[in-house]
């Protein structure tokens, strides 16, 4: 079993433009046009039995109709992680929906505007405790934009203190392009499960047995960003360390299993 923690797809009408729009803002090619049957192809190419597929909303406006798609989404080979814009009026009336037909919600604060710790998102932050719906963070920088972390070692903090019972999935190994600052302040504590999306083929490999050592083994979670990030070259990598096999398991899909539950 392997579970990819960490892709995105779009519907087939709109996934060639968002190639593009990825391709021209993080300035580097996608793997492939992020459609659904694109990424199953390129599952099954590399052995993948399950992926979290998560959508995010840039506006309050698209979040029905982002996740009345994803709802739509066939969900044998996919786990959903449903968008919800911090902004959203309706946000209780649709955590209910997520409740029901999803398994955690994809939050991207760089492209969403938001500070992760903004009191106004509190109340929000209570009811996904309270249901205990996975939430996926993108942590650290962002390629595409201004440089602004909203979501840094500070803020994850913070959302700890005030919700310490939230299951909070910091991507990119706690925080993209900031892995010497996340050493030192994030890994270690295990409130935080990270996923290895776009990070730990960019780290010092050093680094990433430091990490591996440091954090809990049973919260880091395969991911590789499809498709910005390359799925069989992220495997190949894992692959090579020199890690245990019981705990290269637990990355590849036990530990997903674990906080999933029935998925």
């Amino acid at each position: 079993m392997i579970i990819d923690f960490h892709t995105h797809v779009w519907p087939d009408k709109a996934a060639e433009k968002a190639k593009e729009y990825l391709e021209k803002s993080f300035r580097r090619p996608m793997t492939a046009v992020p459609t659904v049957d694109n990424a199953i192809a390129v599952m099954d190419k590399n052995e993948i039995d399950k992926s979290v597929i998560a959508s995010v909303a840039s506006r309050p406006n698209q979040v029905d109709h982002i996740n009345n798609w994803l709802f739509s989404v066939p969900s044998d080979r996919f786990i959903k992680f449903a968008s919800l814009h911090p902004f959203y009026d309706k946000w209780s009336y649709e955590l209910d929906r997520i409740k029901d037909n999803a398994s955690g919600i994809k939050f991207q604060p760089e492209f969403q505007m938001f500070f992760i710790d903004d009191e106004r998102v509190f109340p929000m932050y209570e009811k996904i405790q309270k249901l205990q719906i996975p939430l996926l963070f993108h942590c650290g920088y962002e390629l595409s934009l201004t440089g602004l972390v909203q979501a840094g070692p500070k803020q994850m903090k913070n959302v700890k203190k005030h919700f310490p019972e939230i299951k909070f999935v910091a991507a990119h190994m706690g925080g993209f392009k900031m892995w010497d600052t996340i050493e030192k302040e994030i890994v270690g504590d295990n409130y935080f499960y990270m996923d290895t999306s776009s990070s730990v083929t960019f780290m010092p490999k050093e680094q990433v047995y430091r990490f591996f050592n440091k954090h809990d083994k049973n919260k880091i979670l395969f991911g590789t960003d499809f498709p910005v990030g390359n799925q069989e070259k992220e495997l190949k990598f894992l692959r090579s360390l020199d890690i245990e096999k019981d705990f290269l398991e637990k990355i590849l899909h036990g530990n997903a299993e674990k906080l999933l539950g029935n998925f």
